[in-house]
């Protein structure tokens, strides 16, 4: 299993990674919660890593913390919640949010992020509620303000539209999401997409 890596950050396009540890390019896929945190492309970083094996492809996940990790690991226990949909679920939301809403079953807010239906809200609820209760809500730092990278991709907004429909959004709405907070103060996919989830959430 591999558990950390620490390595140059070399692409980041929502939501994949590209790290190069010590000659060896892993691809990675992360939350959106993991790109705020991310320093600029060039740099060195450490990620917290998952890696799913499935029979068709092996899938390597980062986070920014071991919290992060442990809630992703606790979300693809749950019965038809894949490494997709978990990584999906914490990009539209913090793992202490997350928490909450599992602990006083508000099904009304798992509902609004990408995938999550009335019946697999239901599920998560049902099947995390236990596993949840001593969840410390401490137990995640989400930055006030996060390290975002201006101008690092060529056109924000088509990249944020295809890093939302990799979340799980369908296209039409990924675009409308958007157009609705996209604006010339925002610079970067990453601010455009932060923007987008926090207005899909409230």
């Amino acid at each position: 299993m591999i558990g950390r890596l620490s390595g140059i950050l070399l692409e980041k396009q929502p939501p994949h990674l590209l790290l190069d540890v010590n000659g060896v390019g892993y691809e990675l896929d992360a939350p959106m919660s993991t790109f705020y945190e991310l320093p600029p492309a060039g740099e060195r970083v450490s990620l917290y890593t998952h890696l799913v094996v499935r029979e068709d492809a092996w899938l390597l996940c980062g986070f920014a913390s071991q919290a992060e990790r442990r809630m992703f690991r606790s979300l693809i226990k749950v019965n038809g919640v894949g490494a997709r949909l978990a990584l999906a679920i914490l990009s539209g939301i913090n793992a202490n949010e997350f928490a909450r809403c599992i602990q006083e079953g508000d099904s009304s807010s798992l509902v609004r992020l990408p995938g999550v239906g009335k019946k697999t809200a239901e599920r998560l609820i049902i099947e995390m509620r236990d596993r949840l209760k001593d969840w410390a809500s401490d137990s995640v730092t989400v930055a006030s303000t996060a390290s975002l990278v201006n101008g690092a991709l060529s056109d924000p907004g088509r990249d944020a539209i295809s890093a939302l429909v990799s979340l799980g959004y369908k296209p039409q709405e990924a675009s409308r999401m958007i157009a609705l907070v996209n604006n010339d103060e925002i610079e970067s996919s990453e601010e455009l997409i932060r923007a987008a989830l926090k207005a899909a959430v409230n």
